[in-house]
């Protein structure tokens, strides 16, 4: 059955009820119901519902690609030009692995900005892990509640904006609630790094299962990206592993190439750490404050290693490297040699700045 549009909740439970009968939805109706959630006219209970039915099924790349084509439509956008967009790369993950990782992707934002690279980040507070990125860069100061002509402003002084999902996706209000009550993940964690509010066209993207990866880089390649990293490390890390391997999916030159990536592509060598993940792990913001700075303070450590490695693979997306060993290497020696944590600090010192300048 073919919907081009969802007007009330009966046709909803039809809807709901293919999904549970593990069929696929058709794009049209993907956009269909998912602007009546978004626009809050489906009640909790039946949003809760599909939402679930979705996860169960597994979100096929129709399904993504209508969500997020209305999300794009009623973001809150950072106007800028198509050059820019292509000159700034986002570094974000689905979450929704199920790990209570510290925020690697924020930490490597610094080091991407340290090396010369220029980042939007899209981020938003804690759903199922225990901090998000917008949690941790205000517990060290910062302030995440910029405007868009502020984010273009942080970009320009610092290399670095970040856009509060909230902020920028209003419509989203609608969803939160359900989302935090559900406390797993859903379609809307695949949906933040397919919406980012600045157009960033190039980006390095986790993913909390390797069998999203192709899905991911497909809907990104229909929405105009032109160089993305899908990854998914063992053990569904929505980050590159240094532990072990790390699979991928590759958009670059609108083809689409999957395969996985090895420590020791880089030199680093694979220790047996199995209690690896219980090391990364933290309970609160000031857990993964604490990883963070130790990360950008100490490239020999293991949180210092993760973020050196994400941020390679997200310099080498960026254009400033030519591979994603030459990345890790360039982002190591931007940990040692301090401009990591001074674009933490500038950027904290700018963002505050910015901020008190309200209009």
């Amino acid at each position: 059955m073919s919907v081009s549009g969802v007007s009330s909740d009966d046709n909803a439970n039809v809807i709901l009820e293919k999904l549970v009968l593990g069929s696929n939805l058709e794009e049209t109706e993907s956009k269909a119901i998912i602007k009546k959630i978004m626009v809050g006219e489906l009640n909790s209970a039946l949003t809760a519902a599909i939402l679930v039915a979705l996860k169960i099924k597994g979100e096929s790349v129709n399904e993504i690609a209508g969500a997020a084509k209305v999300m794009r439509s009623l973001v809150k956008t950072v106007e800028c030009s198509d050059e820019f967009q292509d000159d700034i790369v986002d570094l974000c993950g689905t979450g929704g692995d199920g790990l209570k990782t510290f925020n690697i992707s924020t930490g490597a934002m610094f080091v991407v900005s340290g090396a010369g690279g220029k980042v939007a980040k899209h981020g938003g507070r804690a759903v199922s892990s225990s901090t998000g990125s917008a949690d941790l860069l205000e517990g060290l100061g910062a302030n995440i509640n910029l405007t868009p002509p502020q984010v273009l402003k942080s970009i320009e002084k610092t290399g670095i904006g970040f856009m509060f999902a909230p902020n920028y996706h209003p419509a989203m209000k609608n969803v939160a609630p359900i989302r935090k009550s559900l406390g797993t993940r859903t379609i809307f964690n695949l949906l933040g790094p397919l919406t980012n509010p600045a157009g960033a066209k190039r980006q390095l993207v986790g993913v909390y299962s390797k069998d999203l990866l192709k899905p991911i880089a497909e809907v990104l390649r229909e929405l105009g990206s032109t160089h993305v990293l899908a990854v998914c490390g063992e053990n569904g890390l929505d980050e590159l592993n240094v532990f072990g391997k790390t699979y991928y999916a590759e958009l670059k030159n609108g083809k689409i190439i999957t395969g996985f990536f090895s420590p020791s592509d880089c030199g680093l060598s694979v220790e047996d750490k199995v209690d690896y993940i219980d090391f990364l792990e933290v309970s609160d913001v000031e857990g993964s404050k604490r990883k963070v700075l130790m990360g950008l303070e100490d490239s020999r450590s293991v949180e210092g290693k993760f973020i050196a490695l994400n941020a390679g693979a997200a310099l080498y997306v960026a254009g400033k490297s030519n591979s994603i060993s030459e990345g890790f290497h360039q982002a190591e020696e931007t940990i040692k040699n301090g401009k990591a944590i001074q674009a933490l600090e500038k950027y904290i010192v700018t963002t505050t700045a910015i901020g008190s300048n309200q209009k």
